[in-house]
């Protein structure tokens, strides 16, 4: 759906370019024709020459800022569906992680070890497609990755430290944050 809508999108920007290329060109055409009455035939082709190399350049940079602007745009639109993916796929992660605690006994050890390879294994593939735990515990807090739900004193932690995580936060690809770890700073 969002590739059908950037081929629209595409194809719209691409009969824009078309028709100012042909309005432009019809305008230079104009004042091209108003300007020869008084110049002598060599001249007049040469300035059409020089109009039509000025044309050609500016239609290749449109076309060339046109490329970039689109890939960028595709980036964009696939790191937006892989977070959005991402997000819904945490809360498994998250009910795992909080699952291997609670599991005592012997019966139970064996359990929490399957669990513990299943998250590990979680873990594993959302790196693959570039998902990382955003650190917190020791960290200076970050407004842009972290999101304070509590404050105390804490002389063990300087100030404006992260002294617990509640609920990790995670990024994809270094730059985009999925999800804003929740976390309490020290004062």
């Amino acid at each position: 759906m969002a590739e059908k809508k950037m081929n629209e999108e595409k194809d719209e920007i691409i009969e824009e370019t078309v028709e100012e290329t042909i309005e432009n060109t019809e305008d230079a055409a104009e004042k091209a024709d108003e300007e020869t009455v008084e110049l002598s035939r060599e001249e007049q082709l040469e300035a059409e020459i020089a109009a039509l190399k000025d044309k050609l350049m500016r239609t290749a940079a449109e076309f060339d800022n046109f490329k970039k602007r689109t890939a960028k745009e595709k980036e964009e639109l696939f790191s937006m569906g892989v977070c959005s993916a991402v997000e819904k796929l945490l809360l498994v992660k998250d009910t795992l992680e909080r699952a291997i605690p609670t599991m005592e006994g012997a019966e139970a050890t064996a359990i929490a070890d399957g669990v513990k390879m299943i998250d590990k294994q979680f873990a594993d593939a959302l790196s693959e497609i570039g998902v990382e735990p955003i650190p917190a515990v020791g960290e200076e807090f970050d407004p842009e990755k972290h999101n304070a739900i509590m404050h105390d004193e804490n002389e063990e932690f300087g100030e404006n430290i992260i002294s617990e995580e509640f609920m990790k936060g995670y990024i994809y690809k270094e730059n985009k944050v999925v999800r804003h770890s929740m976390v309490k700073v020290s004062n």
